[in-house]
This record gives C-alpha cells, sequence and structure tokens, in this order.
C-alpha cells in the first residue's frame, strides 16, 4: 500500500498571547504639590531680593559645607526648593512635571515623597562632601526621579516588553549628556546631580514597585509585590549610605 503524506498545515508554535491589563493611576497631588511649593519659594526670594535687598531664603537654605558643619543640617534638604534664576527654575519645575507624574502613580504618594527628597538628600550630601561652594536647586532631587523610572523600566521588563527597553536607553542618554554638561561646565554642582542619580538609584532597586499580573483571565489586574515593604528597604538602603557620607563630612573638612 503506498502511504501518501498529509496534506495538513504541520501544528504551529503556539503564538503569545498578548492582554490588556489596566495600569494603577493616581493623581499626582504630591507632584503638583511640590510644584507648588518650589514656585513659591522662588516668588519669596526675588519678593526678598527686590524688598529687601537681600535673598534671605538664599541664605538660610542654600547648601553650604561650613554652616552645615556648624550644626545646620537642614542645609541638606532646604536646597531643593530654592534656584538661581528664572530658567534655573523653569527647567527643573519642567523635569519634575514630566517625570513625577508618571512615578507617583506608579510608587504612590507617599513613597514618591520619600524618593524626591531622599534624592535630593543624596544629592546635597555627596556635593557636601565634594563641593566647598554654595549650591541649590532641584536637579538633585530630578536626577534621582530619572534613575528610579529607568530601575522601575528595568525591573518590569518582562510586563513591559520593547518599549522598556527603547526607554532605557532615552534615559541612560539623557543623564549621560546633563552629567557630560555638568562636569565641563565649572558652575554646575554635578556631584550633586551625581548624589542625587545614586539616591534614586538605590530607592528605587530595593524599594520601588515590582508589578505582578494576577487573577484569572480576563481579570487581571496589577500588583505590587513590594507593597508595604518598600519605602522601608528604599530609605533604608539611601541612608545607610548617605549618612556614614555625611559623617565623613563633618570629621574630615
Amino acid at each position: 500500500m503506498n502511504e501518501y503524506p498529509s496534506l495538513e498545515p504541520y501544528p504551529s508554535e503556539p503564538r503569545p498571547r498578548y492582554v490588556r491589563v489596566n495600569v494603577p493611576m493616581l493623581t499626582p497631588y504630591m507632584t503638583y504639590g511640590l510644584l507648588a511649593v518650589t514656585v513659591i519659594a522662588y516668588l519669596l526670594q526675588m519678593a526678598s531680593l527686590l524688598l529687601l535687598r537681600e535673598d534671605w531664603l538664599y541664605l538660610l537654605g542654600v547648601k553650604f559645607g561650613p554652616l552645615i558643619r556648624e550644626g545646620q543640617v537642614w542645609r541638606l534638604i532646604t536646597p531643593v526648593f530654592l534656584h538661581g534664576s528664572i530658567w534655573h527654575i523653569a527647567w527643573n519645575m519642567y523635569a519634575l512635571y514630566s517625570l513625577g507624574r508618571g512615578l507617583e502613580a506608579r510608587f504612590g504618594h507617599g513613597r514618591f515623597l520619600l524618593l524626591y527628597f531622599l534624592s535630593a538628600y543624596a544629592g546635597n550630601v555627596l556635593s557636601f562632601l565634594l563641593i566647598p561652594n554654595p549650591s541649590l536647586g532641584a536637579s538633585t532631587a530630578i536626577f534621582g526621579l530619572l534613575a528610579a523610572e529607568g530601575i522601575f523600566l528595568y525591573q518590569n521588563r518582562a510586563l513591559l516588553g520593547n518599549q522598556a527597553s527603547r526607554a532605557i536607553g532615552n534615559i541612560v542618554m539623557v543623564a549621560g549628556v546633563n552629567l557630560f554638561f555638568g562636569f565641563v561646565n565649572p558652575g554646575i554642582d554635578n556631584w550633586g546631580h551625581v548624589g542625587g542619580l545614586i539616591g534614586g538609584l538605590l530607592f528605587a532597586w530595593f524599594g520601588g514597585p515590582r508589578w505582578k499580573v494576577e487573577g484569572i483571565f480576563p481579570s487581571l489586574y496589577l500588583t505590587d509585590e513590594r507593597q508595604g515593604h518598600g519605602v522601608l528597604a528604599g530609605t533604608a538602603a539611601v541612608l545607610l549610605l548617605f549618612i556614614p557620607l555625611a559623617a565623613v563630612g563633618f570629621l574630615f573638612h
């Protein structure tokens, strides 16, 4: 008996099944609040210059090593609200608006606020340690947000797909270009940027959202594996590095 091959096609490999899962969304109240407070602080700086012939907010809050060593440790945080020009604050607030809304939606209000201030603290500590000149600005925190965005995309790349790789490449390029221009421009406190970048990276690596899909198709939803303990882990990671660095700045100058 002659045998003939079947004319039916060979079974194909199963194709990956893509489903749409709703991403957590929050109104970014903290981002809007930080924008408002920073703009108000800048207006008060301008009013102080106009009325009192001196920028008293600058004098009381700028990062300045000798005064920090005298005990004015609030200067490791307050520079995040102060700016030196309209272009300075405009650029930083544009970056905060662009990055902050999405990050706050993913991190949540409290965790985002901690990310912002811990990044600012980390940047000012490294600047305090390495740069004797006064410095100010929200860019320490902005670089922390940039790092946190990159870490979030990397740690959730399995869910986000190819768009995560492209976005990470853009973030690395933006950070690299800004750091390069910071190092070639002596008027920019680039060590503050580096510190903020490290602070945001550490906080997001240990405490940022790690998404997983739960539920039964088609009722699928995202949950955060780190919900509840992420804040503690991220905060500890930043403080365990930068508190000793701050202590070095107090002891050796």
